[in-house]
């Protein structure tokens, strides 16, 4: 699935993915062993996808690579999972020219179960046109500078992006037009489009951002000077933003969380290690200390659990660490913590529906599932030595890209990852989840 993001054309998937039967792992007699990221691995062996793991899998190609994207939601329907499936995203480029970047609105749409899915098919499913490929519908909005990070909320009837960018401004644009522009058939015509606001406050630039849930077009936004501001939508439609910064983090401000269920709340981590927990009621340069030294170097990302009351935080230490927003008062210390990641922890992310499940990302080129519910099983362990360094917790590892960036569930479709690298988008639904 391939675009080049001029809004004129989509693509059917690429040659890359169509052959992908050519690599079966389970064609011919060809001996196959499972492979852990890290064990030993013999020179001339060749590292496959297997299919029978993946209920689906399909990649997409955006021409320049996206740092940061954000799912839209559809009018389609929560917890489906009937195939094919579609899908509405928004990314921002990261192009070798300055003025050549795009926020991209993208709709991928008939994504196909995998045929080797070891799972049985229903008589739907199996009557479905084997023909029709799954497509990459795409519409650019021009913007100037990469774009550092993308999330995207809804006002009213708008789809609304706040986009980061590497110019140290932050632009809030309607993606509204874009999208009724993928629904046309036929040729369509870039969509232009100014910003409704944007921000120059900030004077560098930074990559922490994020929509209150809980109140329509309330934002945060941090950067690498350490401050935190606040917006505010007024009832005319423009926003309003404090200039006394929140203040308290020593460093670089890398991601923020508002509370799923505290709607003056939110989360913040930074370059200098620590986690703090903010309310906009109270002074800006006032925040109460989750933890000074959460990791033992940068605080990367961090995510908000939607129904139980735990922070995700993963850092440059290759740490993924799991905080009680119960204890931290009395306990500086995580209530758990995984490191099998070899590289810097770059994306962390709770199931949209399930509390104890989590997606996490590395620069080691690993994208993992994890399962907190899952207990050891020592009679397992006992068969493999190389098993039993594995947390049991961890469900899955997806491999395949270079340089995840960023991952995300898909809120509406179930146990659907989508993840952006430096080589391009992945969406897919393992077996495990």
């Amino acid at each position: 699935m391939s675009s080049d993001h001029d809004g004129e054309s989509s693509d059917e998937m690429e040659v890359l993915e169509a052959n992908d039967s050519d690599n079966d792992a389970d064609s011919g007699n060809i001996e196959t062993k499972a492979y852990i990221p890290g064990g030993d691995h013999t020179s001339g062996e060749e590292l496959v996808r297997d299919e029978s793991a993946y209920h689906m899998y399909h990649q997409a190609q955006t021409g320049d690579p996206c740092l940061s994207f954000d799912v839209i939601r559809d009018h389609l329907g929560d917890e489906r999972s009937t195939y094919p499936h579609t899908a509405y995203l928004a990314a921002g480029t990261q192009a070798e020219k300055s003025h050549l970047n795009n926020v991209i609105v993208m709709k991928m749409c008939n994504l196909h179960k995998n045929s080797k899915d070891s799972s049985s098919d229903s008589e739907s499913e199996e009557d479905e046109d084997e023909e029709e490929m799954p497509e990459l519908k795409t519409d650019a909005i021009s913007i100037s500078g990469s774009v550092n990070r993308l999330r995207v909320t809804k006002i009213a009837d708008k789809e609304i992006a706040a986009c980061w960018c590497e110019t140290g401004r932050v632009h809030i644009f309607d993606l509204s037009p874009s999208l009724k522009s993928l629904e046309v058939t036929g040729q369509r015509q870039p969509s232009k489009s100014n910003p409704l606001h944007t921000f120059a406050g900030h004077q560098i630039e930074g990559y922490a951002i994020d929509w209150s849930r809980l109140v329509p077009g309330r934002l945060a936004s941090g950067d690498c000077k350490k401050n935190i501001h606040v917006w505010k939508l007024q009832d005319g439609g423009s926003w309003h933003i404090d200039q006394r910064p929140f203040t308290g983090h020593t460093d670089s401000v890398e991601d923020i969380q508002w509370s799923p269920n505290e709607s003056n709340v939110f989360a913040s981590c930074s370059v200098d290690s620590s986690i703090r927990i903010w309310d906009i009621r109270a002074v800006p340069s006032q925040a109460c200390m989750l933890s000074k030294d959460a990791h033992s170097s940068d605080v990367n990302v961090i995510s908000w659990n939607r129904k139980d009351p735990f922070i995700l935080s993963g850092g440059d230490d290759g740490v993924i660490s799991v905080w009680d927003l119960r204890q931290f008062k009395t306990s500086p210390y995580p209530v758990a913590k995984f490191k099998h990641h070899t590289g810097p922890i770059t994306s962390v992310e709770w199931h949209p529906t399930d509390s104890t499940v989590f997606a996490a990302s590395g620069a080691d080129d690993q994208l993992t599932l994890w399962d907190l519910a899952v207990e050891r099983n020592q009679e397992a362990d006992s068969a493999s030595a190389e098993l039993a360094a594995i947390p049991p917790q961890l469900l899955f590892i997806h491999q395949g890209q270079k340089d995840i960036k960023e991952l995300h569930w898909h809120p509406q479709i179930a146990g659907v990852i989508i993840s952006t690298a430096l080589s391009g988008f992945n969406i897919f639904r393992t077996i495990s989840v």
